[in-house]
């Protein structure tokens, strides 16, 4: 696997194979331990590398930590175009469904961890955010382009919030985590209906 190429851009002499070996260690830091937790001593530790050459590579634990969630997760909402609104939405939810074991607790994680951290809030915003917002912009874009929604409906401007807000609140209110048939039917009943489609599936 190849990392990401919106990820934080860095001199690297590590292989891309050491570099997906690495983040690998840091998301399982992470799961164990929590950010607040996680140290670039650990890190080195567990990755048999030495603290410098993390600390120039990617210069900050925020920095290091974001980039490893991003280039491990995989939801990649700017790489989604099926040809169709409702395909899109339903690739994502298979997506999501299959990445969350890994990624929601990650991010409700890092999120708690983001309200106190400003370089955290920063980097997260930067690379996994913004990304994916301008994503989500272009797959409504295209909807739009087609006809197949008002490119004025309201609803596109939450449309970020009701999937995320889907993929974290399920285990607040179910206490499971979401999965892939849960989103097509909350694709299905909320998200499509809200933009201005009937449902798909």
């Amino acid at each position: 696997m190849t990392t990401d190429a919106s990820a934080p851009a860095r001199r690297t002499r590590l292989t891309p194979e050491r570099e997906q070996e690495l983040y690998g260690a840091v998301i399982d830091l992470l799961r164990e331990v929590g950010y607040d937790a996680l140290t670039m001593d650990a890190v080195a530790t567990r990755t048999r590398s030495s603290k410098a050459t993390l600390y120039r590579q990617w210069k900050s634990k925020p920095e290091l930590v974001v980039t490893a969630l991003k280039c491990t997760k995989p939801v990649h909402v700017e790489n989604v175009d099926t040809g169709s609104l409702p395909g899109d939405l339903h690739e994502l939810a298979d997506r999501i469904g299959d990445g969350s074991d890994v990624d929601t607790p990650l991010i409700r994680g890092l999120a708690h961890a983001s309200a106190t951290n400003p370089d955290l809030a920063e980097a997260m915003r930067q690379h996994l955010i913004e990304p994916e917002l301008s994503g989500v912009r272009q797959l409504l874009g295209r909807a739009a382009d087609r006809g197949e929604i008002d490119a004025a409906v309201p609803a596109a401007e939450f449309m970020p919030h009701m999937m995320l807000g889907a993929v974290i609140t399920r285990r607040l209110l179910e206490d499971v985590e979401v999965d892939a048939a849960f989103m097509h039917r909350y694709i299905d009943a909320v998200v499509l209906p809200a933009l201005g489609i009937g449902r798909a599936r």
